[in-house]
């Protein structure tokens, strides 16, 4: 694995980003985002590879891959962020650094949101800044990478 790499994980609902509630998510769609993250990514030397999937044990397979593939993540688990232990547990068996990205403060959401298995295992977490949560997990996780030894 010798190219630097970034893998971004959206997850279910994330492709309607722009159409579902664009007052809680924003008017800016997946694609764009992706772009973004890529373009992001590139000027600090990193290829960012991203993927959405409605499917918990897509993201889970994807996760498993970045052992060989990705030297960290950056995920937006969405709803399962609040339910699978699966993802919790994929997480920490891959031995690669974990941003989580929440683009609303799920802090002041329904009560139900408070709580992550995401982060119990991320290095951290970006959560309402919209889009921008997305690049500042970038620079994070870069500058992570770039000081480990």
């Amino acid at each position: 694995m010798n190219a630097k790499k970034i893998l971004v994980i959206n997850g279910p609902n994330l492709n309607l980003l722009g159409l579902r509630q664009p007052e809680v998510y924003g008017s800016t769609t997946l694609a764009e985002l992706e772009e973004h993250c890529r373009v992001h990514g590139a000027t600090m030397g990193f290829e960012v590879d991203c993927r959405q999937s409605n499917h918990e044990g897509t993201i889970i397979d994807w996760l498993h891959e970045t052992r060989g593939t990705s030297h960290g993540i950056i995920l937006n688990a969405g709803a399962y962020s609040h339910t699978s232990v699966a993802i919790m547990d994929a997480i920490a068996s891959v031995e690669r650094p974990v941003i989580e990205v929440h683009l609303s403060n799920i802090h002041a959401r329904e009560e139900f949101r408070h709580t992550s298995f995401v982060s119990k295992v991320a290095k951290g977490m970006i959560c309402g800044l919209g889009t921008t949560g997305y690049m500042l997990a970038i620079d994070a996780l870069v500058d992570m990478l770039e000081h480990e030894k």
